[in-house]
């Protein structure tokens, strides 16, 4: 793989820059716009540069950021992994989505969207979109109804099961139902460094679809645990750079003949491989601008980056070191705005002003609106609001509210309602147990639980938490005799 940039000049030019064209058109007004959608996983809101990371640098996707539109208040869908990318795919909250948990299949993937869902996928084929999804799946095992290949994807390449994207150096990836095996890899070798496989195929197919609209989703498995990279010139580099305590994965983890798949390897320098995974990530993002523009097509594609929930602390991660979570309270599994804010950047060079910085509240159950409004798409359904006026500048509807429910941990579910924050845990235990209540824009670390000031608020956002969601046979939040298993 070439080891492409993005010219760090192209980032001072685009702040010069004004729109070239009127919002909403392209330099060919008689095809859609490409779409790409990055999506990396559990990078917290305080993990990029241009979101305030000051141990390593991330040039390439900062240089998105002052090259568009930089969100401050977007929300993952759920704070892990599965309901997360149910939530994108399907454009519904998790009170609503089909997949509200990580709730494992075995041998290998995950409970599946339903036949009966329409993905953000169906909708841009219906469009006339080829569409591809390169990374992570974890919507359905491989065969089932959820298998990306039977959700609107023309093609697909990576790991179908999370549980199995803990590894780094599999002995084998799924290309579309197909078992591509990885030189050199049994799970006792490592030889092949999945993430980079998966980026080559994502630039071919930015490559092979140059004169078709296409939407390449690239839900990337960095930088999830386990903590492994390379040990080439971008490790090399994090190396001595930080404080090392070294994690220990214990019986099962480290690659061999007794290896455990879903466990997390050892790492003598944690700081420094987590610090190379997002450099690494970072580089990818680079790659796919330059390929971009290599091929004319940067004023003719939109390209979003965000992370699926915030950042974990398994596997040797340390969050707290690297403030990851931006000064947020929490990490991922938590409903605090550390689980679940994170970044999202727009960039479409012509369409959308460089340097923006917006504080829309948003939420990934707002893209398939947006790519519906983009794309003219009738859509019927959606607990989303087309956030398309926020990119081109023009009036922007609001939500009411917004809304979370987790299924592990004994049950937990949030609300955000206007500068109101609302969060309830122990909901498997007692559906009506006692709300926190947080003031954001006084508060935006939820240090005090204002719920005792005020009372009749806190029972009215209770009611609201109690509408916002239909009752699921699969997850409901373990109670007995309901069927949800975590």
């Amino acid at each position: 793989m070439r080891n492409s940039i993005i010219p760090f000049a192209i980032c001072n030019l685009l702040l010069l820059w004004g729109c070239q064209t009127r919002p909403g058109t392209t330099a060919d007004p008689e095809r859609l716009p490409n779409i790409i959608y990055i999506l990396a996983d559990d990078l917290g809101y305080g993990d990029l540069g241009c979101y305030g990371q000051e141990h390593f640098a991330t040039p390439h996707i900062d240089c998105l950021a002052e090259g568009g539109i930089r969100f401050t208040r977007h929300y993952a869908g759920s704070t892990v992994c599965a309901p997360s990318r149910s939530v994108l795919m399907t454009g519904f909250h998790t009170g609503h989505t089909p997949v509200r948990g990580n709730r494992e299949v075995q041998p290998e993937g995950q409970y599946p969207l339903p036949a009966a869902s329409f993905t953000l996928a169906e909708m841009l084929h219906e469009q006339g979109y080829v569409t591809g999804a390169f990374g992570k799946w974890g919507l359905g095992y491989p065969g089932s109804e959820g298998d990306p290949v039977r959700q609107g994807f023309d093609q697909f390449f990576g790991y179908n099961c999370q549980r199995y994207a803990h590894r780094y150096y599999p002995a084998y990836l799924w290309e579309n139902s197909q078992k591509y095996a990885l030189e050199g890899n049994d799970w006792t070798r490592t030889v092949t460094y999945a993430p980079d496989v998966i980026q080559a195929r994502t630039l071919d197919f930015i490559r092979t679809h140059r004169d078709h609209p296409f939407f390449a989703y690239v839900p990337v498995t960095i930088p999830h645990a386990e903590l492994t990279a390379p040990e080439d010139s971008i490790y090399r580099q994090m190396l001595g750079r930080f404080p090392e305590e070294p994690y220990q994965g214990g019986p099962g983890a480290d690659y061999g003949p007794d290896m455990v798949i879903g466990r997390y390897c050892s790492q003598a320098a944690p700081h420094a491989t987590f610090a190379a995974m997002v450099v690494r990530l970072d580089r990818y993002v680079g790659e796919i601008i330059a390929t971009l523009e290599e091929l004319d097509l940067d004023e003719h594609t939109l390209v979003f980056f965000s992370s699926d929930n915030g950042p974990h602390q398994e596997g040797g991660a340390d969050p707290d070191f690297f403030s990851s979570g931006g000064g947020l309270r929490g990490i991922k599994r938590d409903l605090y705005e550390g689980g679940i804010r994170v970044p999202l950047i727009a960039y479409w060079p012509g369409t959308i002003k460089p340097g923006r910085v917006s504080d829309h509240f948003s939420a990934f159950w707002d893209l398939f609106p947006t790519l519906a409004d983009l794309t003219g798409f009738p859509l019927d359904s959606t607990d989303g609001i087309s956030f398309l006026p926020e990119l081109l500048e023009m009036e922007q509807p609001e939500h009411d509210l917004l809304y979370w429910e987790f299924h592990e941990q004994g049950g937990k579910q949030a609300l955000l309602t206007g500068e109101w924050k609302a969060v309830r845990l122990g909901v498997g235990a007692d559906p009506r147990a006692p709300l926190e209540l947080y003031h954001l824009k006084s508060d935006p670390a939820e240090s005090t639980n204002v719920a005792g000031e005020h009372p009749e608020l806190a029972e009215r956002i209770s009611r609201m938490m109690e509408e916002e969601r239909t009752p699921s046979p699969v997850f409901n939040f373990g109670r007995p005799g309901e069927g949800d298993r975590e």
